[in-house]
């Protein structure tokens, strides 16, 4: 089941951060695309719900040095 989520990542701030994030999240087994917006601050995903959850996407963006708002 293909899923979308857009998650708001305050912290983004530059390319590292874009590169940090996205290079994180796109291989992992499930994600089918991850993209961020630096001037919006945010993480656009499309992935495999029934391979990886939110709760899990989010834990690996923290795992980058970024805090997710609940």
């Amino acid at each position: 089941m293909e899923t979308s989520l857009t998650i708001a990542v305050p912290e983004i701030h530059c390319d590292h951060c874009k590169s940090s994030i996205e290079g994180a999240l796109q291989p992992l087994e499930g994600v089918r695309e991850a993209s961020v917006d630096i001037g919006a601050r945010t993480v656009t995903m499309s992935f495999d719900a029934r391979k990886i959850g939110r709760g899990e996407l989010v834990t690996v963006i923290e795992s980058q040095g970024y805090d997710v708002p609940a």
